[in-house]
């Protein structure tokens, strides 16, 4: 990195953060050399799949922003940023990072999604079943393109951040993990505070382009990454991204968020709708984009993107949300499974999508599905409903 990130993420490291645990010794030689009084968070086991105090978590506020007229920029001379917190945040700058229990816990077969330019599908699509087992309690969770953490701790190249858009029991900042630094940028661009309407990518995946003729792709998003609209030019959004200033996203692949009814006022038609898009992704654990899935990454992320903001985990979100009784069940409602016949540890959630089914992302050994709800497996290990929809 150049003299000045180095200075810049300096100074970032030594700003005091509220305290989750005891101080982290210096690391000569590294960036935690800036930082000795830096705290440090006590998550060392992982929770995902445990039943815990939760209490109510008030739903993100996601999509109220203004319709933006064809013509132009809504506010002239206003430009579009991130709004992280000078000092305190940073963004990433990655299509997916991916969140690991411990820094640099990653195998060489790995370094496709710890790289500084990620290949996710690639990733994704190398791996035998055994290799993603592996990843199976190494994992956190993953961040998109363009969200904002904040560094808590670090180790060598590897920071500790908290996705704070990732509601969690585990911490009331948000969800914690480790990921590669070089995935994060400090670009001017990123303390601009929001003054612009975002677009979020609608489809499986998309491409940014760096010029509207859409023939030199820039990179691929995932589903539900969300972007600040700079302008429109006919067929494509101008958006500002974290570090490599403004690119073009088809209108086809992304809408403005909350410019539409199913954002505006979702159904369970239209979670269900597009929970459909995703039937035979393979399950990734702690995957919560759509180069793979866990169950609750799943539910996580159809809710978010039709702006209501749930719980990242299982566990918790079964402990939100209004209690519905199983002959009750409409579509959207979240339906939880727990060992010892339902009345154990949470580990799994799916989706009603109606007709005495249900969608969601089973395991590594299988892909989203839909699921006849009366399969006796799943009925031993009902532990309940939730809806996070007005019920009117």
């Amino acid at each position: 990195m150049n003299r000045v990130r180095a200075l810049w993420i300096a100074l970032l490291l030594t700003v005091p953060l509220p305290a989750c645990g005891g101080p982290v010794g210096s690391q000569e030689g590294s960036i935690s050399s800036f930082h000795a009084e830096l705290p440090l968070m006590t998550d060392s086991t992982r929770t995902r799949d445990e039943t815990v105090s939760f209490g109510s978590i008030e739903p993100e506020t996601k999509g109220d922003y203004p319709i933006m007229a064809e013509s132009g920029r809504e506010q002239p001379g206003i430009p579009c940023g991130f709004g992280a917190e000078q000092g305190k945040e940073l963004v990433v700058n990655s299509a997916v990072a991916t969140l690991w229990s411990e820094p640099g816990g990653n195998r060489p077969l790995d370094e496709m999604s710890t790289a500084a330019v990620v290949d996710i599908r690639s990733w994704t699509a190398g791996m035998t079943i055994q290799d993603k087992l592996w990843l199976v309690g190494k994992l956190e969770t993953q961040a998109l393109y363009g969200q904002r953490v904040k560094v808590i701790d670090t180790a060598g190249d590897w920071v500790k951040v908290i996705v704070s858009e990732q509601p969690t029991s585990r911490n009331e900042e948000g969800y914690p993990g480790w990921m590669p630094l070089r995935q994060l940028t400090d670009s001017e661009a990123a303390f601009i505070p929001k003054a612009c309407p975002q677009a979020v990518v609608k489809a499986i995946t998309a491409f940014l382009y760096d010029a509207p003729a859409a023939d030199r792709p820039f990179l691929e998003l995932s589903f539900n990454t969300r972007l600040p609209i700079v302008e429109e030019i006919g067929a494509y959004y101008v958006v500002q991204t974290p570090g490599d200033g403004e690119k073009y996203l088809p209108k086809t692949e992304a809408m403005l968020a909350g410019g539409n009814e199913a954002t505006v006022n979702p159904t369970g038609e239209h979670l269900v709708d597009t929970a459909n898009l995703f039937l035979g992704l393979p399950y990734l654990w702690a995957g919560v984009s759509a180069f793979g899935f866990d169950c609750s990454g799943f539910t996580y992320s159809l809710y978010g993107f039709h702006g209501i903001g749930i719980p990242r985990d299982a566990s918790d979100q079964s402990k939100s949300g209004t209690a519905v009784r199983r002959s009750e069940l409409r579509q959207g409602d979240l339906m939880f499974f727990a060992y010892d016949n339902g009345k154990g540890k949470v580990h799994h959630v799916g989706m009603y999508a109606g007709n005495g089914q249900m969608i969601h992302s089973p395991k590594t050994e299988s892909s989203i599905e839909l699921t006849p709800i009366d399969t006796p497996y799943f009925v031993k290990e009902y532990a309940g409903a939730r809806r996070y929809l007005p019920d009117d």
